[in-house]
């Protein structure tokens, strides 16, 4: 191969470099809302009469990130700072509010599901909200299944916001997590680009009764 044709081969590789580089986008902030329904693998039953059982929103704001699941009967949010791997879970059921606080060790515990987790790409793909997405899939150490649609379009420069999704190479925009005949569905309602008010982050001083993680676990609460 002479020279010239390396030439060539060298500049149309770098220019494949800088196309993907273009085509991706870094974000700091963003928010995500999910439309989030539990379904049956066996006998998937009639959705509830607005279509949606619950929403599953993401705020992400540089370190900091909230994770909010609200329905008409209970809503959790969990607000996790993954500069000192602390975070705090709030939950409201029935009218009774519980704070608990969670350290980096807790944190660990309560994800560890999702430890050396690896994504396998399927070669399926779409478009969702605009972007191009990819099908990849992956298992638990505890035996779930995840199958994501997830774009490479744009990056979040905090990859801890989700632990289930550390290691996946782009944001998630579709996904379902299935555990036996149990399948739970997000789809994508909106994603925001603007930054995001400090005060999501806010952690309650009052009105919540305070337990640590070890005793939301005696409790069968849950982090």
């Amino acid at each position: 191969m002479n020279i010239f044709k390396v030439t060539i081969l060298l500049f149309l590789f770098i220019c494949v470099l800088v196309a993907f580089a273009w085509s991706q986008k870094k974000v700091s902030e963003l928010t995500l809302v999910y439309n989030y329904a539990v379904l049956s693998v066996a006998s998937e039953p009639a959705p509830p009469a607005n279509g949606i059982a619950a929403t599953h929103s993401i705020y992400v704001k540089g370190n900091m990130s909230r994770s909010q699941l609200q329905s008409a009967q209970f809503s959790s949010a969990t607000i996790y700072d993954n500069k000192t791997g602390i975070a705090v879970v709030l939950r409201e059921v029935s009218g009774q509010k519980l704070l608990i606080r969670m350290t980096p060790e807790n944190w660990e515990d309560k994800n560890k599901r999702y430890q050396g987790l690896q994504y396998t790409p399927t070669g399926t793909s779409k478009v969702i909200a605009g972007y191009h997405c990819q099908q990849a899939t992956a298992k638990t150490l505890d035996g779930f299944s995840i199958t994501v649609f997830y774009t490479t379009e744009l990056i979040p420069d905090n990859k801890e916001y989700d632990p289930q999704f550390k290691n996946l190479e782009g944001l998630p925009l579709e996904y379902e997590i299935t555990n036996g005949h149990v399948v739970i569905r997000y789809t994508l309602a909106s994603i925001n680009l603007n930054p995001v008010p400090a005060s999501r982050f806010d952690i309650p001083k009052s009105g919540y009764r305070e337990m640590t993680y070890d005793e939301s676990k005696r409790l069968n609460i849950g982090g």
